[in-house]
């Protein structure tokens, strides 16, 4: 017979003596090739770093900047997901299919909720060409209606060019109680808070101990490790030493604070000479004029923003030396980088849960005074104020979500000391994020593939700079560079020897054309404060022209304002989801994230549960999201109990009999009465045992998924310790929701009620 793949060309004779063996050579990189470490981190914009203005300590990133070279004129998008994409691929994130974060899908070229197949990720072509390939962080470029246990997995990490993974899929979790995946399987933490268990080491943990597996068998082998943490996205949590640490540091404020960081910047020279601070955003109010109970929160609230990144740091140190006590340092190709700027989503005053934000609630310092002590423990998931992100994106206006400066200018740090020799040299030239993987590809030899598993590949969009990383005297290699978000449009644009910057900032609803255009001529004036639109309008004109060009090219067009609208699940043919709107979950099941199950925060929620018991059995039948937030359903003392947790405010419903021994059926009604309120109602073998009004119904319960039989993660209900699983048996839970209205109009009427907001 002919024998084809592998040993294809081996001849087989009838013995060993009349046979000759045949060997496949396995790809292998050049000898002396690099590793690569890509350290991205969340949300932090480009003050914050210590050796970028800030007074947060961060010495080992610092001490990566005085021995690399730090980039301060980088680019990302304003989004964490399509950052994240166009990092991967060194393409356009409307081209990948990324406009905006992997939580849904639009139908549309530009929003797949996931990188499309026709753009190889680093990872996929590091591993083509002989690397080990891990990643241990937040991965956020899969649809989050795909990320249950039941897949499909086309767009995990394994999928996409990573030989391991160890992290969280969501765009965010908690730091103490994170919802984690091993490689393609749900997992639990490996210990809790009171253990002394933090996401952000055990990301380090796992990723030393992958290294090793493969440097010890196979040294010669080097590696790709991406790590992405979920810092510094809320929630903002550190362990409580380094909590106490920062207590009174920002009692002065927001202007000292961020007047005196300018002036750092000034002097490390990040930012050139002339650049001028910007004025407070709009809904930024002078420090001083500020309430007593205001000032105390939001001091509270950038504490524990300084305390996680410090922490972050410290893992930053911690994966350095263990690369150190391995050998492999100085020939690592190391990589630090922000996603986008510092995020707005904490609101004028900061909340003591992020979620408040998505649910359009504006917590009052007054409310949230009392539980100041919680701020950045696991007993919090907070977000700091508009006024600290500001001051976190100095000299910079406005945030994360923008495309101005504040969203789009972060800091970069490269640094390869067998390569580069330089120490601490800082580099001026516009650098995008989608330049970094062709940089890479140029830096270690290699090359992204035109054909990938049949596939034919879009061309690689981004520029290397690895000229720039040589020589600091290299211009610019990327000239031209959109940005879009929401709306929200941008172009950078290098013309007749000078940089300019047209930017439009969108608000969802309004008429695009009817939304000035603003100029700035970034040569000298980084911080975006003299608007040229009126004094050059010639030039504005040509940069607007540019942007429609650059759109169309790539993929960025139709323009979509949509988001938080879009978030929830939307049972559907083209979902995983059940067309009937009727979901049977039988235990013993994994946590299911929040976009591949329902939550009672629609119009209405049924929820059925078939139960054999003695007296005595109790244990979680259902719950969704943390103690922060969510609704649990569980029996104690042999009555079937209700914890609608909205925020720590809870409305606890228990029924007025007890559940009889044996076989019983076990229902909870959830019914919508208002835009913002509604009831709760219990039955046992269909006889009516108890009703409760709900103040407030949530429409955004948590970024943690649902739990059968047991609550995982942190207790929502404070009657009971996690995980607290059921002791009977549970054979099965029956969630069924009501025929939804036509989808256009669903979205007409959740867009007219965030109007209204």
């Amino acid at each position: 017979m002919e024998w084809t793949g592998e040993s294809a060309g081996a001849v087989v004779g009838a013995t060993i003596a009349e046979s000759t063996p045949q060997f496949s050579i396995p790809v292998h990189p050049p000898v002396g090739a690099p590793n690569v470490v890509v350290v991205l981190l969340d949300d932090t914009g480009f003050a914050q770093l210590g050796c970028f203005g800030s007074d947060i300590d961060t010495p080992n990133i610092d001490r990566l900047a005085s021995s690399g070279v730090k980039f301060t004129n980088f680019h990302v998008t304003p989004l964490c997901s399509p950052t994240r994409a166009a990092l991967m691929t060194g393409r356009s994130q409307h081209a990948v299919g990324m406009r905006s974060v992997s939580n849904f899908r639009t139908g549309f070229p530009n929003q797949l909720g996931h990188i499309s197949a026709r753009a190889t990720t680093i990872a996929e072509v590091l591993r083509s060409h002989g690397y080990a390939t891990f990643c241990t962080g937040k991965w956020h470029l899969a649809p989050m209606d795909e990320c249950s246990a039941a897949g499909p997995f086309t767009h995990w990490p394994l999928a996409r060019g990573f030989d391991r993974f160890y992290g969280f899929l969501e765009g965010e979790t908690d730091q103490f109680h994170p919802q984690l995946v091993c490689d393609n399987h749900p997992i639990e933490a490996p210990g809790l808070p009171e253990d002394g268990y933090h996401l952000s080491e055990d990301l380090v943990d796992q990723l030393l101990r992958m290294i090793s597996d493969s440097k010890g068998v196979r040294p010669d082998r080097p590696f790709f490790a991406y790590v992405p943490f979920g810092a510094t996205h809320a929630p903002h949590q550190a362990p409580q030493a380094y909590l106490e640490k920062y207590r009174g540091r920002y009692d002065e404020g927001w202007d000292v604070i961020r007047e005196r960081w300018y002036q750092r910047q000034l002097e490390l020279g990040v930012i050139p000479e002339g650049t001028a601070l910007a004025p407070r955003n709009p809904g930024v109010e002078a420090w001083s004029e500020l309430p007593d109970n205001q000032r105390a929160l939001a001091a509270r609230l950038q504490e524990a923003f300084a305390a996680f990144l410090d922490h972050t740091d410290t893992q930053i140190g911690r994966l350095i030396d263990g690369l150190s006590a391995m050998g492999e340092l100085d020939n690592t190709l190391l990589i630090l980088l922000a996603d986008n700027g510092a995020s707005q989503e904490g609101g004028p005053f900061g909340v003591m849960h992020e979620m408040k934000f998505f649910n359009f609630i504006l917590e009052t310092p007054d409310e949230a005074i009392a539980r100041i002590d919680d701020i950045g423990g696991p007993h919090s998931h907070t977000n700091y104020p508009w006024g600290w992100a500001q001051c976190g994106n100095s000299p910079f206006k406005w945030y994360k979500q923008n495309t101005h400066e504040g969203g789009v200018h972060v800091p970069l740090i490269v640094r390869w000391p067998s390569k580069f020799g330089v120490e601490g040299s800082i580099r001026r030239q516009f650098v995008s994020v989608s330049d970094i993987a062709p940089t890479i590809y140029e830096l270690v030899g290699a090359t992204s593939p035109q054909v990938f598993h049949g596939v034919e590949q879009m061309p690689v969009t981004g520029h290397s700079f690895a000229s720039v990383l040589a020589d600091a005297a290299t211009p610019s290699v990327n000239t031209l560079q959109y940005f879009e978000n929401a709306g929200s449009r941008a172009l950078i644009a290098r013309l007749d020897g000078q940089w300019w910057k047209a930017v439009s900032k969108h608000t969802s609803g309004k008429n695009y054309d009817h939304e000035p255009w603003e100029l700035y001529l970034l040569d000298d004036d980084w911080s975006e404060c003299d608007d040229l639109a009126e004094r050059n309008p010639q030039r504005l004109e040509q940069l607007v022209a540019l942007w429609w060009e650059e759109a169309h090219r790539h993929g960025v067009l139709p323009l979509d304002d949509r988001m938080t609208e879009l978030f929830a699940v939307r049972p559907a043919a083209h979902t995983p989801h059940p067309v009937d709107r009727r979901y049977v979950y039988r235990p013993p099941m994994s946590p299911i994230p929040g976009q591949a199950t329902v939550a009672p925060v629609g119009r209405r929620f049924d929820l059925t549960a078939k139960v054999t018991r003695r007296q005595g059995d109790s244990g979680v039948i259902w719950a969704t999201g943390t103690e922060n937030s969510g609704v649990t359903v569980f029996v104690q003392d042999d009555r079937l109990v209700v914890d609608y947790n909205a925020f720590n405010d809870h409305t606890i419903l228990e029924s007025a009999i007890p559940i009889p021994d044996g076989n019983a059926t076990l229902q909870v009604t959830f019914e919508r009465t208002s835009r913002t309120a509604g009831w709760c109602e219990l039955a046992i073998d269909g006889r009516p045992v108890g009703r409760a009004e709900l103040p407030f119904m949530m429409r955004m319960v948590s970024s943690v998924g649902a739990s059968v039989g047991y609550n995982h993660g942190s207790a929502v209900s404070e009657r009971y310790d996690a995980p607290f699983a059921f002791e009977g048996t549970l054979h099965e839970v029956i969630i069924e929701l009501p025929q939804r209205r036509d989808t256009n109009d669903a979205q007409a009427t959740a867009r007219s009620e965030m109007a209204r907001q």
